[in-house]
């Protein structure tokens, strides 16, 4: 059956349709109220010569369809099934940033962590947080305080000795027996619960209570902490309040396209005040269409988010937007309005937005270099990290099937390569082509002398591979007790990065974000680095065991020969007066000697 034949079958129902090429891949996913209505209308003229429709329709061989009760349904199932088949005609949503949560799993010992991904694991999420480091803020306030910590230490099984974050005051130090007990802990995660649901006056009666028994006992040191922590948690409490009454919570989304090219802003409104934004870009929208884009944009940002705001704020309209309301204020609770302000303050906000998403357009497609501070702040916040990195540490390991291994460490501080600072390691205890145990060898022993000259680690260790270099460095750095230190790893292939402790949200950004371009450049210049010492390291084994034959010729000749000429390419073109000024004129001759007879050699083999 032809594909008109088949729409003009379809249901006069809801739901949502399929569009299929010939391999059976999902091509397009769109809903209607009226099946056969909307489908029909991809074959009249005007919409064929319309180009994505147009082409869409030439590469379609199939139709499916699913219904459903009602608009609300088909909306969003359409969502869904853009997020799980990704058809190439839709508009589909990409950024370099996702909204952080707080993560406090569900373990003996619980601990919390910042989160972009939520997953259902059992345990407890609280967010988004806007902007980004307020969820790094709030956690560490937690460690502070409430001493629940973020490692990614093994809490099924005691151990030998606490790391720093528990000599810092950080943690309660569950991971050594006897520094704490079950109650003593759950009593603690208790009050981080309180915190993280915003139920501050419960928590300040939580606390008076723990303050009154640490008095009761004489415990006045605990007791004065809490004391602080109380006056803290009231203070908060009071700002809370105040900001509640002073503002509206409202989302404000614009765009700027030069088809294909399209960029997109969205700024985060709470309590009256501009908290955050977010950027998202296209490179693919031949077809660019406002109100289809706002459309899709709106959905696939707010249908899978926790926390909805009461307005949202777009320069046009479009079909669906009742529905979405209605969708979004379900999921809210509350009511939410998605408007388009034509007048006063709400319609400049919109052209304050519209002006960054032009900014953002010429940054990320112009080409313009983000200063060295942006940049390590989008690092920061891409990677998770608690602050933005200063210096990164990255290694990578060379050898040609596990011969002549060797590795580099590379040093990125404050913007640039600080190459006094790179450093060259022989690869010593591993046999054969092992590149995890090579991995773990030379991070023991950077990091190992780090701890014996008390110098300060890096801000972020980055290591060229994948998964299993990444746990390898891992595996060092807890072996030498080294513990919560930034770990990330960067597969070349995919260009897939994967940050320790997070291996399930893997980190795949756009080839044009400048913090993939950071991290490319460091890696690379830490691969050009190995390979380099790698050819270096074979060229003497080579010259060394050449020269081993000549008679006469002793390892300190061979030392000055390589340190001179450094190839054995060089050695052999040297002219007599050059060799005599490196090793005497009696060496000089008789490795000019062994040269012209190897060559009488070669030449009598050939004829």
């Amino acid at each position: 059956m032809q594909l008109r034949e088949k729409a003009a079958s379809l249901p006069l129902l809801p739901g949502v349709y399929l569009y299929k090429d010939a391999h059976g891949t999902v091509i397009y996913v769109g809903k209607a109220k009226n099946l056969r209505a909307r489908v029909r209308s991809y074959f009249s003229d005007d919409r064929l010569s319309d180009v994505k429709t147009g082409t869409l329709i030439s590469d379609a061989r199939d139709i499916e369809y699913i219904l459903v009760d009602n608009n609300k349904e088909a909306l969003a199932l359409e969502n869904n099934l853009i997020k799980q088949w990704k058809p190439r005609f839709n508009i589909l949503l990409r950024d370099d940033k996702t909204y952080p949560y707080i993560k406090l799993t569900n373990e003996k010992y619980p601990r919390v962590y910042v989160t972009r991904r939520l997953i259902k694991d059992g345990s407890t999420y609280y967010g988004p947080y806007f902007p980004g480091n307020l969820a790094h803020r709030l956690v560490h306030f937690i460690h502070r305080h409430f001493k629940i910590p973020s490692c990614k230490v093994d809490l099924t099984r005691f151990h030998s000795h606490t790391c720093l974050e528990y000599h810092i005051h950080r943690c309660l130090g569950p991971c050594v027996e006897g520094l704490t007990n079950d109650e003593q802990y759950a009593a603690a995660v208790h009050q981080v619960r309180l915190f993280l649901e915003g139920r501050l006056k419960d928590l300040a009666r939580d606390l008076r209570g723990r303050m009154q028994q640490a008095s009761d006992q004489m415990h006045f040191e605990e007791a004065a902490g809490l004391r602080d922590l109380i006056a803290t948690v009231e203070e908060m409490e009071e700002k809370q309040k105040i900001a509640a009454a002073e503002g509206e919570n409202i989302d404000i989304l614009a765009c700027y396209a030069e088809p294909p090219l399209v960029s997109a802003n969205l700024f985060h409104l709470r309590n009256g005040r501009i908290v955050d934004r977010r950027e998202y870009f296209w490179e693919d929208l031949f077809d660019f269409q406002p109100s289809e884009f706002f459309s899709s944009l709106l959905k696939q940002v707010y249908l899978d988010q926790q926390y909805i705001p009461s307005r949202i704020h777009v320069p046009v309209d479009f079909e669906d937007r009742e529905v979405l309301e209605e969708l979004l204020s379900e999921k809210r609770g509350r009511k939410v309005e998605i408007q388009t302000p034509q007048r006063g303050q709400k319609k400049a906000l919109l052209a304050l937005v519209e002006t960054n998403a032009k900014h953002a357009f010429q940054q990320r497609f112009r080409v313009m270099k983000p200063s060295s501070k942006a940049v390590q702040e989008a690092l920061q916040d891409v990677l998770g990290l608690a602050e933005p990195p200063k210096r990164i540490e990255c290694f990578d390991i060379s050898h040609i099937q596990g011969t002549d291994k060797v590795a580099s460490m590379v040093v990125w501080e404050d913007g640039r390569m600080k190459k006094s600072d790179y450093r060259k390691f022989i690869i010593r205890t591993v046999v054969g082509n092992d590149d995890f145990a090579s991995v773990r060898e030379v991070v023991t022993r950077r990091y190992s002398r780090l701890q014996q000259e008390n110098k300060p680690f890096p801000s972020l260790i980055l290591i060229d591979g994948g998964l299993g270099q990444l746990h390898a460095a891992a595996e060092a750095l807890e072996s030498i007790g080294v513990i919560n230190q930034p770990l990330a790893s960067i597969a070349k292939r995919e260009e897939i990065i994967y940050v320790y402790g997070q291996e399930e949200e893997p980190i795949q950004l756009d080839h044009y974000s400048p913090v993939l371009h950071l991290i490319q450049m460091v890696r690379d210049e830490a691969h050009r680095f190995a390979v380099t010492f790698h050819r270096t390291r074979r060229s003497a084994a080579r010259l060394t065991s050449e020269l081993e034959q000549v008679d006469g010729v002793g390892s300190k000749t061979i030392a000055k020969l390589l340190r001179e000429f450094g190839s054995l390419e060089r050695v052999r073109q040297a002219t007599p007066e050059e060799l005599a000024r490196v090793i005497g004129p009696a060496a000089a001759t008789r490795l000019r000697q062994f040269y012209a007879d190897r060559a009488v050699q070669e030449l009598k083999v050939l004829n």
